[in-house]
Formats: structure tokens, C-alpha cells, sequence
């Protein structure tokens, strides 16, 4: 095992040489096709015990919790790969980690797998200042977890308990595979850690200057634990989770509710990964979804072309363009910089954040890839109003145009649609804003396989979808979402059901 708990050449054609074993033998086989795999899952008894009940933040930091915290050695990992745990407790305390699957299992939100420790628990030291004022623990692994076999795809939470206080804090990871289904659900990883200020204020919006700097030569890692969310929700029994709870999880949740065949994936597997793209009908970008690198850009871009279908349930997406960098212990993928702007910038973006002017880069226009995209002022709050009423999206839904889903836009939003020819607006709307007004569009347009790509505009599309066990409705610029929407249920599974009915990429 390598110094940072990857596994080493030598480690992984031994996990190779044992899968091919397994599946000669009549094991599970983590490329075929299992429709069921989800339901299945749901079937198992699930808990609440999943949720922290009992976090402290720092209030000298504002966002860390010392007492016990922690980190993992993979943003996404396979069956059979190895997982290294980092943490630290301080004041020194023995403590456990109970390792638990998100999911609907009837209504809990999570199914338990199993409890790791006690171990003995130690103060990690806090790590230097490095390049572009990048914060990258070095810190000793408590335990290595090799992900078991019968492990499916999902989000994974572990609850670090320390024996001191029973305070407690999350560590974060999601299972892949590479088995064909109907729906990639991509978690907007490189977005939760652009944000994360742990220890303090060390985000990528922070370049010692100025706390909310927008600009380049700022470098972030995943090599330390998340800390408290910093933006518009005080959700401190979110504590070490990134954002999947406050955004992802509500879709997440009713996704496997509704029996949905789905798989979960990383920003970074859609960076380097793009044949795993097109195993599935239908992508789908969720929540806050920020942060994407040209090969994102372009993997996606040439799955549409081969047939992928698209959901943006997203907003603020593909707006901040980053370059990838090796950790320290040369582990890759692993810290990332901003380096520019999907689409031009203009004086407006320039007022806000004059630092934008230093871009190494300003295209490819995001756009053109989502039918629209963030603009000016970027953040806001409206309702949801169709104006395409006899669009097939409406179906079921009893909607007319001028009818509305009250606070369902926020509060980053996607407007200015690109000129693709057949590109239809379904819904339309101006902003309750801080700043300047600006004008929100959602809108689908048709790609060359008879697939599509639908694009809600809002960041809070899966609030109107669900609310599973301690979820927050949040609110800002004026609006805040009612909550699970009978309309918007309904037109996701409109959604949805011309996604599985389609043949998907060629």
C-alpha cells in the first residue's frame, strides 16, 4: 500500500487477479447489467442511526470540529479497492467509525454496513501552507477499509464517534461500478471542495486578501476533512459530509424510493472516465454543480453526440473551469486550481469580482453544452413558472403557462439560452435578487440520437422532489422552496421515462 492508502501497481493486479477469480467462480459481476440492483438494496433494513446527534464547531475557526475529524484516501472507489481513513481527535480520544449507505430504505435514509475501531485516536497536525495557499494533510491513516464485494454503488457516510463527549463528525465517499444502467447520478464533488474553509478560511475563495475572491493562483485539496458549510444554511449536523446532504441527497433519496436503476459517480470519474459515461441512458448533474475541467466539458459534450441523454438538476453548473494536480505523495486527482470561465465574461461579471480579469481561459461556452448557463447576477431566488404549457414535460402536472412552483429557483440560476436550433424555454422568470435583476430560463433541446438535455435553471430542483430524515429547506435572496411538489415529481418522472425508454448511447 502506497504512503497515501492508494493501492500500488503490484496491489492492483492482485485485486484484478482475485475479481477475475470471483467472477470464474460464479461471483458478482460489477460490469453486468442488474435493473433490480436498487430496489434489492431498498428492501434491507434501514436506520436513522446514520445522523450525527451530536457536533461541535470551533468557534475560533468557525468550521472545523478538532475534537474528531476526518478525511478519506478516495473521492469514489470499486469494490475491492482500498480505502485509507484519516483522523484526528483532540483532545486525544478512542473512537469508532460506523460506516453507513444512503438510500430511501423505507423512509430512514441509510442502511448500516458495519463498525470499524475502537481506535486509539491522536491529534493530527494541522498542514503547512503550500502552493497557491494549498492546505494538504499529511496525516497517519487510522485503518485501511477494503470495500467489500457486495458493496453497490452509493454514497457512503461514516460516523466518527470519539469516546471523549461522544462527539461526532462524518467522513465522506461514494462506491462505483461499471455496470451498465439507465441513470448516472453525479455527485458535485469538486464543487463541495471549493467551498470547504477548513481549517479556517482556506477555500478556493480566499486568497489571504479577500474572503470572497473569485480569481486564479488558489489551489484547494480533498487530502482534509470537509468542514461546517460556509454559504447560505446553518446545517452544522452536516459536519464533514461536503454538500451531498443539503442538495444531492433529496434526489438521491426519491430516486431509489421510486425503484430508479441508478449509479453514482464523481466530478472526477466524469474527468477521467468518459467510456463509463455512456454505459447509461441518462446523466445526471445535480445541486450545486460549480466546478468542472475542460475534460468534464468535453467528455460529456461528446456523449451527447453518441446518444447520452442530460439532466442539469443543477444550478451555477459548469461555471468555474479547473486544472487537476497530484497530491503531494504524487496520488492524482487530488487537488485542483480555477483557471477560468466556461463562456466570455462581461463588465457586469467584471464589477463583482475584478479579479476574474486575470483568466487564463474564458470558453468553451457552457451554453452550448446546457442550453443555458449562469449569468450575471449568478445568484437569486423566483418561483418556477411554465410558459410551454403543451410541452410533454407538463404532462400530468395539470400546469398552464403563468402557473408557478412557489421559491423552487435558488439561488444560483441558469439563463441567456444558446441559439441550438430546436432548444425550447419551458420555464421562465425574473429574480428576486441583491443585486442587479437578471432573468432565469430553463430549457431542452435535442441532441443528434434522438436523446435530449433538459436544464431546470435552479439548484433546488430535488427539494421539490423530496425530504428525507433532518433534511433543511434552505433560503435566500427572497425565496425558499415549499418543500416535495406533487408538479415536480411529476415531471421527472416524464423526464425519467423518455430517458428509459430511449436506446442510449450508440
Amino acid at each position: 500500500m502506497s504512503r497515501a492508502g492508494q493501492p500500488t501497481r503490484r496491489e492492483m493486479l492482485q485485486q484484478t487477479a482475485a475479481g477475475v477469480a470471483g467472477l470464474l467462480s460464479g461471483g458478482l459481476s460489477f460490469t453486468e447489467a442488474r435493473a433490480d440492483l436498487i430496489r434489492s438494496e431498498n428492501e434491507k433494513p434501514g436506520t436513522t442511526s446514520w445522523m450525527l446527534e451530536n457536533t461541535r464547531v470551533d468557534p475560533a475557526t468557525k468550521y472545523r470540529c478538532p475534537w474528531i475529524e476526518g478525511y478519506v484516501s478516495h473521492t469514489s472507489i470499486r469494490a475491492g479497492e482500498k480505502l485509507a481513513i484519516f483522523v484526528s481527535t483532540n483532545p486525544p480520544s478512542p473512537f469508532v467509525i460506523d460506516i453507513y449507505r444512503l438510500g430511501y430504505y423505507g423512509g430512514k435514509g441509510g442502511r448500516h454496513l458495519l463498525q470499524l475501531g475502537p481506535f486509539r485516536g491522536k491529534v493530527q497536525p494541522d498542514p503547512e501552507i503550500g502552493v497557491e495557499r494549498l492546505r494538504e494533510c499529511q496525516w497517519e491513516p487510522c485503518t485501511t477499509l477494503t470495500i467489500p464485494n457486495d458493496w453497490p454503488s452509493g454514497v457512503y457516510l461514516g460516523k466518527l464517534t470519539a469516546e471523549r463527549e461522544k462527539l461526532q463528525s462524518y467522513i465522506v465517499f461514494i462506491v462505483r461500478d461499471d455496470r451498465r444502467c439507465d441513470f448516472l447520478l453525479q455527485c458535485s464533488d469538486t464543487t463541495w471542495c471549493a467551498y470547504n474553509r477548513w481549517p479556517s478560511q482556506w477555500s478556493l475563495y480566499d486568497d489571504g486578501k479577500k474572503v470572497w475572491y473569485w480569481g486564479p493562483n488558489v489551489r484547494v485539496s480533498w487530502d482534509r476533512p470537509y468542514g461546517k458549510y460556509c454559504q447560505i444554511l446553518d446545517a452544522p449536523l452536516s459536519q464533514g459530509s461536503g454538500e451531498f446532504l443539503l442538495w444531492e441527497f433529496p434526489l438521491a433519496f426519491w430516486m431509489e424510493k421510486e425503484g430508479y436503476d441508478v449509479s453514482y459517480i464523481s466530478n472526477t470519474d466524469t474527468h477521467r472516465d468518459p467510456a463509463g459515461l455512456l454505459r447509461a441512458k441518462a446523466f445526471l448533474s445535480v445541486g450545486h454543480d460549480e466546478y468542472w475541467s475542460l475534460e468534464m466539458f468535453r467528455n460529456v459534450e461528446a456523449a451527447i453526440q453518441k446518444g447520452l441523454n442530460v439532466a442539469f438538476l443543477s444550478g451555477n453548473t459548469c461555471l468555474g473551469r479547473i486544472e487537476f494536480y497530484p497530491s503531494q505523495r504524487e496520488v492524482s486527482l487530488r487537488a485542483f486550481a480555477r483557471v477560468g470561465v466556461f463562456g466570455p465574461l462581461t463588465e457586469n461579471d467584471y464589477q463583482g469580482f475584478p479579479e476574474m480579469r486575470r483568466f487564463k481561459y474564458q470558453e468553451p461556452d457552457a451554453r452550448f453544452l446546457m442550453g443555458a448557463a449562469s449569468v450575471w447576477p449568478v445568484t437569486g431566488g423566483a418561483d418556477w413558472i411554465c410558459v410551454d404549457e403543451k410541452h410533454w414535460l407538463f404532462e400530468g402536472t395539470g400546469m398552464k403557462n403563468g402557473d408557478a412552483i412557489p421559491g423552487l429557483v435558488g439561488w444560483e440560476w441558469h439563463g441567456n439560452p444558446a441559439p441550438i436550433p430546436g432548444l425550447q424555454i419551458v420555464a421562465r422568470g425574473k429574480l428576486f435578487s441583491r443585486n442587479s435583476p437578471g432573468e432565469y430560463t430553463a430549457t431542452i433541446y435535442p441532441g443528434p440520437k434522438d436523446n435530449f438535455v433538459f436544464n431546470a435553471a435552479t439548484i433546488w430542483w430535488a427539494q421539490g422532489l423530496s425530504s428525507p430524515p433532518g433534511h433543511l429547506l434552505p433560503s435566500a435572496h427572497g425565496a425558499k422552496p415549499r418543500g416535495p411538489d406533487p408538479r415536480v415529481q411529476r415531471m421527472t418522472r416524464n423526464l425519467f421515462e423518455r430517458f428509459r425508454q430511449s436506446s442510449g448511447p450508440a
